[in-house]
């Protein structure tokens, strides 16, 4: 058994996994909690890291680092992403990061982060499942999308093997575009625009996917519209398999709710209030163009690859 803990550091949240892993594959989790932290505040405008921003993410990194103390973790891996790959004044994230968790970050490549999102949205799917998967992880910043063997580590050499990072995200693309509350018809026009162009672009082969599966936050938090749910919950959401069209009936009515509309929502954490109307319409768009009937959602993410790269090979 291996102790491990695992960051995740991305454009509007900071995650944290401390688990148990076993040789067999098997594993205990212990606590996975998330900080709302908007790293990458302005980030797309002025290119740097905000100081409100950096003071927000080390505040919720002295906490992490409490919990891991207590937890005796002896393996800690932090990753970030398209934030902080963004950014000039990287240097005092990376400085501010090591002085509190005593590791340095890595900012990981488009590769990397779609070998661990692959791997941590696969590892638990039940048997059965056609190929090729697709995995699809809107984050704050990023779109990533993986598109891999089934059941299979994500490989970049291998036939079929395809990923890439497009630079529209939530927050990204509500700090471009959707600034009315609710966006006007004009301002999702201009979003779906910079959608389409950036899927236009992506060397990812979407039309074929057998099996696609979304994860993280943003369309978690679709699903638990899509579900009706009363509150948030994670057992319910795990593992559901939605209507693509009931996930873009439901984006679109999140995008035309306004922002104390969606805060009043039960299920929505107040932090993604204001961008998850865009992050609606990249899933929308993306489920547009593979063609499949329905989406997998998976509760298990990048932060699952993160933990299990500490002891995999």
């Amino acid at each position: 058994m291996t102790r491990v803990a695992a960051i995740d550091c991305g454009t509007n949240t900071v995650k944290l996994l401390v688990a148990d892993l076993e040789p067999d594959g098997s594993s205990v989790e212990h606590l996975r909690t998330m900080r709302m932290v908007r790293l990458g505040q302005d980030v797309d405008r002025t290119g740097e890291l905000h100081p409100d921003a950096l003071a927000r993410l080390f505040g919720a990194l002295d906490e992490y680092a409490a919990i891991i103390a207590d937890h005796d973790v002896t393996h800690l891996r932090f990753c970030a992403t398209s934030a902080a790959r963004d950014a000039r004044n990287a240097d005092e994230f990376t400085a501010g990061v090591q002085a509190r968790l005593g590791v340095r970050p890595e900012v990981v490549s488009g590769d990397e982060e779609a070998r661990l999102s692959f791997a941590g949205a696969t590892r638990g799917l039940p048997p059965g499942l056609p190929g090729p998967f697709v995995v699809v992880d809107i984050g704050g910043g990023s779109t990533e999308l993986v598109r891999g063997a089934a059941y299979a580590a994500f490989d970049p050499a291998a036939p079929g093997s395809q990923a890439c990072s497009m630079d529209v995200g939530a927050v990204r693309l509500t700090e471009r575009h959707l600034a009315g509350d609710p966006p006007t018809e004009a301002q999702v026009a201009a979003a779906i625009s910079d959608i389409e162009a950036a899927l236009d672009g992506a060397p990812v082969d979407l039309a074929e996917a057998g099996t696609v599966i979304g994860v993280a936050g943003t369309i978690t938090t679709i699903t638990a519209d899509v579900l009706g749910l009363d509150s948030y919950d994670r057992a319910a959401i795990d593992g559901a398999v939605l209507a693509a069209s009931d996930v873009a009936r439901a984006g679109r009515r999140l995008l035309a709710s306004t922002v104390a509309e969606r805060r009043a929502l039960p299920f929505l954490h107040p932090g993604r209030a204001d961008v998850i109307g865009a992050g609606a319409l990249i899933l929308e768009r993306v489920l547009a163009r593979t063609g499949v009937e329905s989406l997998r959602v998976s509760e298990a993410d990048i932060l699952d690859g993160i933990a299990w790269s500490l002891v995999d090979p």
